[in-house]
């Protein structure tokens, strides 16, 4: 293919086909190049319109353009686009397994005839004997490999059928030209792309990764999530919103919960019907839908311009899909917000979930899980962090969008540490530039490992030169030089730090660095940090709590009962960030269910309702967050057999569960107000004296804190037999 058109003709084809006057970005010359029968290589944004790059030259090119796509619902949204602008559907087609023998027909018919200018495949049907013999037998323009980054193992969608194209389309008549296509791509990943697809000589089209309009930030992930979330959307109705989530069943519940409050969502996931799948997706782009909550099979390709928020549930693998994922926001160039939750609790399973695969891609996971653990806790700027990681410099002070994070919004003391940065430096250059960040802090806190023991570090004059400082003060200065220039990471060994020359001028020439300590979110963390706001606005109310506890110690002492069996702290704290104020928003509360919110609850709910009044506290509907009862039904299974005084591990396995698992499913169902008689157990495994001793340990204790009896009873008692008698005192006391 080697066709010349003028920058006129050109233009008249996109305002005939697409209805833009102007290319957009890098699209002119990217198009030109594929014209003129060169391989190209695009790297560009999501937003940034990489399908209009291919999908011009098909349309004005003589035969059947190929896309090779990763996934359906990307397929199915651009050959709907395509058919639009034309009169004959067979314009655009799938060529896929979920095609039947008639439609496989009359897709071979189009494409024979010159209707089918663009066919979009998936790897997986390339690579069928039939297909290639019948790609052969007609004229492609040329092949376009969307979301290139599915080649490398160093991508964050790495898919091993990507890997064999190149034979592929090595196999097809002729020099045919091919592009390839990402949203994101390190320069690691830039180079893997290149040398599989055998397109070294290629041109590479690269625009800016940044996107000027998108907010990003993150917060905290609490127990309260939910709440958080809700109130989001709520402060954001009537806007398009996708929320990611990593497992199914997160997916099904959130949707729920959103559905409940009020919040018009539905759910996304592989899991679901390929036809409730496709309905779903099509509510959304129809706006049938304000939300949707989905794992990452939803969104490659969806082009939803007015996208106005995406939130992360769980904080995602890579920076690659972080980036990919929130890109959805704002492709129209209207405001979007990106927001993200993030424990690091939720990295440790995501740590786990990698121990079971080859050494290299665990290595390779945990790099690049390190990258996002950086960025969560990172204190500078989001926007600097995320260019420097696709290889692009920032300036925050004069950058497009250089304020727009919760970290330029809200900004730490910066502190000079300059005598810090040149040890750090000394020790990278000292242990010659063979170890990862980790080792780097251990040797400069003083703490040794195989690694460092088996090159002797621990003997050398700099070891534990930074003991006077904490761990993680050490990994936030590596984090920033690392963003400002003066060291870098060998990506082929997984992250080793290596000196830059910016680096090795500052151990010549010190001068000042200005740093601020990451930010820490641990679990313990409650706050609840309202939309754009830099302060804890919405923590739990400290005024309400104490009178709540005061409450709950009146009648605790009138009932002669422990202040815990009556509600737990917990459900305190819950009521002193929602302000609920009827039985009913009480029984929604954490911890209370409503048999505990009818029993105990109407001088709390009075007594909120007087707070609220008096201190003039404007009460949004949206921070009683309503349950949606998706556990009821193994509540009730749980009670009945209980009822019917099966072994509780039998009852545990029936259901799957961990007797761990199981325990804490009792213990929500007994502090929530219900009774559960497991005395049945509980003479099996304690005798008459030890019973006696265990319930007055609970009725005189001030805290029902396992860990607190277990140091009591200095164990003489397992966990699991201190837990199963506390559900037994609690039901028989308070329920």
């Amino acid at each position: 293919m080697n066709v010349s058109y003028s920058p006129e003709e050109l233009l008249q084809a996109l305002k005939n086909y697409f209805g833009f006057s102007a290319f957009k970005g890098l699209q002119e010359p990217v198009v030109k190049n594929l014209l003129e029968g060169k391989d190209a290589f695009v790297i560009m944004p999501t937003g940034g319109g990489k399908s209009l790059c291919y999908q011009l030259p098909a349309l004005i090119s003589e035969g059947t353009a190929i896309v090779v796509s990763p996934l359906i619902a990307l397929m199915k949204n651009q050959v709907d686009s395509l058919r639009a602008l034309s009169d004959q559907d067979g314009i655009a087609h799938v060529l896929n397994s979920s095609l039947t023998k008639s439609e496989i027909k009359q897709v071979r018919s189009d494409v024979r005839q010159g209707i089918t200018k663009l066919l979009y495949v998936a790897p997986e049907s390339l690579t069928k004997e039939e297909n290639i013999v019948f790609l052969n037998e007609v004229t492609v323009s040329f092949v376009a490999i969307d979301e290139a980054h599915c080649i490398s193992e160093w991508g964050h969608d790495f898919r091993p059928e990507y890997r064999n194209l190149r034979k592929i389309i090595q196999r097809l008549n002729g020099e045919i030209p091919i592009i390839g296509l990402t949203a994101t791509a390190t320069p690691k990943v830039q180079e893997d792309i290149l040398k599989n697809l055998g397109i070294q000589e290629a041109t590479t089209f690269k625009a800016s990764f940044n996107r000027p309009n998108l907010y990003y930030e993150i917060r905290p992930k609490t127990k309260q999530v939910d709440g958080d979330i809700i109130r989001f959307v709520k402060n954001n109705m009537g806007k398009s919103g996708i929320i990611y989530c990593l497992s199914r069943k997160r997916v099904e519940e959130l949707a729920q919960t959103l559905q409940v409050n009020g919040i018009n969502a539905i759910p996304y996931h592989a899991g679901l019907d390929p036809k409730t799948r496709v309905r779903n997706q099509d509510m959304f782009l129809m706006e049938d839908a304000d939300v949707v909550v989905a794992t990452i099979a939803f969104g490659m390709g969806i082009d939803k311009p007015d996208v106005r928020f995406v939130i992360h549930n769980d904080i995602p693998k890579s920076i690659e899909s972080y980036y990919q994922e929130t890109g959805r926001a704002g492709r129209d160039g209207g405001e979007g917000h990106c927001l993200a939750f993030y424990s690091y609790k939720d990295i440790e399973k995501l740590e786990k979930f990698m121990s079971g695969k080859p050494v290299a891609e665990q290595e390779i996971g945990l790099a690049l899980l390190q990258d996002v653990v950086a960025f969560a806790e990172t204190s500078i700027s989001r926007r600097k962090f995320i260019l420097h990681y696709f290889g692009e410099a920032f300036d925050n002070e004069t950058g497009d969008g250089g304020d727009l994070d919760d970290n330029m919004r809200h900004p730490k003391t910066k502190k000079e540490a300059q005598p810090e940065v040149e040890k750090l430096l000394e020790v990278i250059r000292g242990t010659n530039e063979k170890f990862k960040a980790k080792e780097i802090v251990h040797v400069l806190v003083g703490k040794v490992n195989a690694l460092i023991k088996s090159h002797r570090t621990e003997a050398q004059p700099f070891f534990a030169c930074g003991h006077d400082l904490e761990s993680t003060y050490w990994m936030a200065l590596i984090r920033q030089i690392l963003v400002f220039g003066l060291i870098s990471k060998d990506i082929e060994t997984y992250g080793v730090l290596k000196l830059t020359p910016l680096g090795r001028d500052f151990i010549k020439s010190p001068h000042s660095f200005m740093m601020t300590e990451d930010h820490s979110y641990k679990q313990a963390n409650d706050a609840v940090i309202q939309e754009g706001q830099g302060s804890a606005a919405g923590v739990v109310d400290q005024g309400l709590f104490r009178l709540l506890k005061a409450e709950r110690k009146a009648m605790a002492d009138n009932l002669k009962l422990p202040p815990f069996v009556i509600f737990q702290d917990p459900s305190l704290e819950d009521m002193a960030l929602k302000y609920p104020i009827s039985i009913e928003e009480l029984s929604n509360v954490h911890g209370v269910g409503e048999g505990k919110a009818k029993k105990y609850g109407r001088s709390f709910a009075a007594l909120i309702a007087r707070y609220v009044t008096e201190n003039q506290i404007t009460r949004t509907e949206d921070l009683v967050v309503k349950s949606t009862g998706t556990n009821s039904a193994l509540k009730l299974y749980i009670i009945q057999n209980v009822d019917r005084k099966l072994p509780l591990l039998d009852i545990a396995q029936a259901k799957g569960l961990s007797m761990d698992d199981f325990i804490k499913e009792m213990e929500a169902i007994v502090f929530s107000g219900t009774k559960l008689n497991i005395d049945y157990w509980i003479d099996e495994v304690l005798d008459e004296d030890q019973q006696d001793e265990l319930h007055d340990y609970f009725i005189d204790a001030e805290s029902d804190k396992i860990d607190q009896a277990i140091e009591e009873f200095d164990g003489d008692y397992e966990e699991e037999e201190m837990r199963l008698y506390r559900i037994k005192f609690i039901s028989e006391v308070a329920n």
